[in-house]
């Protein structure tokens, strides 16, 4: 893959997952406006992300870890990753259907694991029961999660990043449907969730199909090809249970406040629209393209691979986290504020934002690093680092929430989300000179980082000027859009100016690809 064909997958991932997102945040703004932070809102917060973190736990942050770069070097070779890939198919399927299972027996005490605030009131008997109704999605993501694994490693991004949209679109159907037609929302929400599923699943089976994967169930068996992924996916599924511990430990945290898991769990999605945008997309293009040239011994492809998307991430959210801390207040104020959700919950949200937008450019720096390991099928050192990670958010979050309340959980996140970047970027001195910044990164590193400050004073300025209008009901769209355009228009200015970016990038990339 040439490097220009490399950032168009970048941004062909990153559109859809931007679209994703989108729709995802207008599905956020419609539940806050439904049903704002109280009973039924936490409850299904916590219900809903329950399946969602084993998905993480088996697909994504484990199977996938090591499925992708074994399956795309068959592919590279022609070593029957047919086979191969129905394999690991139904041996996932196998494994996740077994924990389905045990999970609906076993959800008063999955509740109390995610939050243990809720023992004793209305929240705990909501999260129960639609715990039990939304769980079986993770059947049907986590073998999405591997399909869509299988169509980046052939290079078939579309569909892969456009089945997240469709679970959008069938939550917010679900809730317009339950308002016109007066039934129980939180029953909708959950009964859409494991629909939502089934169509996302379907998308990306036909994708595979057309790709010539039409992949089967069959009975699960432990090959030797099984065992060796099991071996290489053991070291990923403990890291993932660390991310996962990280998780809980912001929940438990915020379930011991009012109001508290709502509002991290608003300023979580706002903040991931631009990790999902650039962060996820790099880590889904990178990986598998990295795995390729490993196998063909293209070590300076490798490397120059590496630069540009780590350039072309900070470039995009050095800026984003600059922008989230200083705007915090404006753009929880004009997006969510209506219905139930109360002037009382923008001031708190927006905390937590701004300390998530802190953390931004090291949340995707992992998913630009960690590809260098994962395609070398070295798994082992991740986990290690993200044990360290662990602690240190354990400490923070509960070791400062008696002193500073819930905004312990964000600040425990985003701290050990750049312990966890600086131990991998040190970790690749290993690689030599195949993760070594070049020159081009080196000189515009700095730059970026001028350019995102020249922005961030620019958007106070706005604010000073355009505050009385973010407050007006009439105007207040108006103003959000004309500060996010002068940011955007203040960033771009500054990093021409500072040399951050350069005219001539483009048209040496168009050059290339004639």
């Amino acid at each position: 893959m040439q490097p220009i064909r490399l950032i168009r997958g970048f941004l062909s991932v990153g559109a859809w997952t931007l679209a994703s997102r989108v729709v995802g945040f207008v599905r956020d703004v419609m539940i806050a406006a439904y049903l704002g932070t109280g009973p039924v809102a936490q409850a299904y917060i916590v219900a809903f992300t329950l399946p969602n973190m084993f998905r993480r736990f088996f697909a994504e942050g484990a199977f996938n870890t090591a499925f992708v770069p074994m399956f795309a070097k068959r592919l590279e070779a022609g070593d029957d990753p047919h086979g191969f890939a129905e394999e690991a198919f139904s041996g996932l399927a196998f494994v996740v259907l077994v924990v389905s299972v045990i999970a609906n027996f076993a959800m008063p005490w999955l509740v109390l694991a995610q939050a243990a605030g809720f023992r004793g009131d209305e929240r705990f008997d909501l999260a129960v029961v639609y715990g039990r109704i939304c769980f079986p999605y993770i059947l049907f993501i986590s073998l999405t999660a591997l399909l869509s694994g299988l169509l980046n490693a052939g290079g078939r991004f579309m569909a892969a990043a456009a089945a997240p949209v469709l679970m959008n679109f069938i939550l917010i159907v679900a809730m317009l449907m339950a308002d016109r037609f007066g039934w129980d929302m939180g029953l909708a929400m959950a009964w859409s969730t494991p629909v939502s599923g089934i169509a996302q699943l379907f998308c990306v089976w036909w994708a595979a199909k057309r790709m010539g994967f039409a992949l089967r169930i069959r009975r699960p068996r432990l090959s030797p090809d099984m065992r060796r992924l099991l071996a290489i996916a053991a070291p990923a599924v403990l890291a993932g249970g660390v991310v996962q511990v990280n998780l809980l430990v912001g929940r438990q945290v915020g379930s011991f406040f009012d109001g508290a898991i709502a509002w991290l769990t608003n300023a979580d999605r706002l903040y991931q629209l631009p990790l999902g945008v650039v962060g996820i997309a790099i880590g889904i293009v990178l990986l598998p393209d990295i795995a390729r040239r490993l196998k063909a011994g293209d070590t300076d492809g490798g490397r120059h691979a590496y630069n540009r998307a780590t350039e072309f991430a900070l470039f995009l959210t050095v800026p984003a986290g600059v922008a989230l801390m200083v705007a915090a207040y404006p753009l929880i104020s004009v997006l969510f504020k209506r219905g139930a959700f109360m002037q009382a919950d923008v001031g708190p949200t927006a905390l937590a934002l701004a300390i998530y937008g802190a953390g931004l450019p090291a949340f995707v720096l992992q998913k630009v690093l960690q590809p260098l390991y994962f395609a070398r099928e070295d798994t082992r050192t991740p986990f290690r680092f993200a044990l360290w990670s662990m602690v240190v958010n354990a400490v923070m979050a509960l070791g400062l929430a008696p002193f500073i309340g819930f905004s312990a959980a964000a600040l425990g996140t985003t701290i050990a989300g750049w312990t966890m970047a600086a131990q991998l970027w040190l970790g690749t001195r290993a690689f030599g000179e195949a993760a070594a910044l070049d020159a081009r990164l080196r000189h515009r590193l700095p730059r970026i980082v001028a350019a995102s400050v020249v922005m961030g004073v620019a958007i106070w300025a706005m604010r000073l000027v355009l505050d009385p209008a973010l407050e007006t009901p009439s105007l207040r769209y108006l103003a959000l859009t004309a500060l996010v355009l002068g940011g955007i228009g203040a960033y771009g200015v500054a990093a021409v100016l500072l040399g951050a970016i350069r005219p001539s990038d483009l048209r040496a990339g168009l050059r290339r690809q004639r």
